[in-house]
Order: C-alpha cells, then structure tokens, then sequence
C-alpha cells in the first residue's frame, strides 16, 4: 500500500489496485503492451476537499504519462469529461512548483490520459470515446477551431465484454467476476426473500439484510473458487467495509450531506476573510451551488 493518500475513501476495486504492481499489469492490458517490472508508477490518487466525494479515482504517473483512472459501478455520467478538466488541472497544480507557470521557459508537463472501467448493470457498448466538446454550447455563425478538447475512454468490463483486456488482466478478470457474483447472489436472495415472504417490496432492513448476505456469500464462494483468494482472505473485513459504503445509498448521501456542509462552511469562512460584503457573499454561494450542480 505504498505511496497511496491514506485520506483517500477506496472501493474495493481502488484498493485492490493501490499495488503498483497490479496497476502496472492492469494498463498493459487496457493498452495491449506489455510493461517491464522495473517501469515504476507513483500513485498520486487526490483527497482535496474538492475532490473527496468522488471516491473511485486513481490517479498515477507513469512513463511521462498521468494517468487518470476511474471505475464505475452503476451508470455513465456524461458529465465525465468536465470532472475529469477539474481534476486534471488539479493534478498539475500539485505535480508543478507555483513558480513555474511564470517562467518564459516552456515547461513539461506528463501526457494526462483518462480512462473508464464500466461494471454498472445498464447496457453499454465495449468501448466508447466522451469528449468534453459535446457539452460546449453552439455559437451560431461563428467557425472556430475547438480551443480545448478533453476525450475519455470507456470500457465495459462486464463479464463477457472486453475479453482481450480482461484475458490479459488476471487481476481484472477476477475483480469483474467477484462483482458478477454479489450481484447474482443479491438476485438470488432478492427472489427467495420475497416469495418466502410473499412481499411485493422489501423495507430498508431488508435490503440491507440481503445485500449483508450477498456480500459473505460472494467473498465465501469467490475464496472457495480461487478469484481474488488472497486478497479476500487478508482483506475481508475491509472488502466488506467498502461494499456496505459502495452499494448502501443512504451511507453515501449522509457522508456527501456531511462533507458539503464542511465545504461550504470553509468557503464561506474564506469569503468572510477576503472581506466580501453580504450580497456579494450571497453572490458567490449561489455561483458555488451551480456549479456543484453542473459538476455532478
């Protein structure tokens, strides 16, 4: 677990791929190239407060090349490429020295490129390209060259999509069939639960009892059956931690509720510093709702 931000929130899937090693074998596959053991990858996954409800990026360098990575679990957001700016420009505000932006020397800076594993249930090609243009707003009888552009990559790296990537990934392959199989336990318990029951809907307790039941039933059968063994064994107790976190809505709303209250309080009180008169205060907050709004 080297060089990862300890304040970062993991998945399980973030976790599993905090060893350098595993991300390493992972790009080879999505990039169909084969990286040396000796190419090293620093890890540099961001925990700003900006930044710290979406809990699913990682982001590493390698090769001259920064690499954003995200895994999804339900569907694609559009907005992707917009997210992907601001991190981005993010990750280059702490990667360079403040002062280099004003020397007249040109400065380098690493190759970002950004990539989406998709694992959600909704239907979704193998792969598909989003770029930030589409969301630019037209301009009516005015032809310019696109001033910036931003293209994220998608794979579906469902269970029998992607074979390529994920027969060139063990690691991936075994994650893919790990979720594959909470999912089919949960529909599973989902039917008996009811008909058992004779219930139309089931109450929070409920749900939450099969998704508790899912969850053990997945790591017991993927540990029985050799997918992500050693992991699970070793990290169990927290691979359960993450997924109570990752498929319980209630859990997340609450902790987003908690860190935009933070947020806003830490803006606010910069406002206040900067020494803004009330309208102007008023001003900027609700400019800060928007874009909250627009960003995710």
């Amino acid at each position: 677990m080297e060089n990862v931000n300890e304040k970062h929130k993991d998945t399980v899937f973030t976790f599993l791929f905090s060893d350098p090693a595993l991300l390493r074998e992972l790009y080879s596959a999505i990039e169909g190239i084969t990286l040396p053991p000796d190419v090293p990858i620093d890890i540099n996954t961001l925990s700003d407060v900006l930044f710290r409800r979406q809990r699913n990026d990682i982001s590493f360098l390698l090769n001259n090349r920064l690499i954003v990575l995200i895994e999804h679990q339900s569907t694609i957001n559009d907005n992707m490429p917009l997210r992907f700016l601001m991190y981005i420009a993010k990750l280059y505000q702490e990667l360079t020295c403040p002062e280099d932006k004003f020397k007249r020397k040109l400065g380098k800076i690493p190759k970002p490129e950004f990539i989406v594993l998709y694992n959600g249930e909704d239907k979704y090609p193998d792969y598909k390209e989003l770029r930030l243009s589409d969301a630019f707003m037209k301009t009516d009888k005015i032809k310019i060259d696109l001033p910036l552009e931003l293209v994220v990559q998608v794979y579906n790296i469902n269970k029998g999509r992607n074979q390529e990537i994920l027969g060139k990934s063990h690691t991936l392959d075994s994650y893919s069939r790990f979720i594959d199989k909470i999912r089919e336990y949960q529909k599973e318990y989902q039917w008996e639960y009811q008909n058992e029951n004779q219930l139309k809907f089931l109450d929070k307790d409920e749900k939450k009892e099969i998704l508790d039941k899912s969850f053990r039933s997945a790591i017991e059968y993927c540990i029985r059956n050799n997918i992500l063994k050693d992991f699970l064994k070793k990290h169990g107790s927290e691979v359960l931690s993450m997924l109570y976190a990752e498929y319980d809505p209630e859990v997340e709303m609450r902790a987003v509720r908690e860190e935009t209250c933070e947020e806003n309080r830490q803006y606010f009180l910069e406002l206040i510093n900067k020494g803004l008169t009330i309208e102007e205060i008023k001003e900027r907050l609700n400019q800060k709702e928007f874009f909250n709004e627009a960003r995710f």
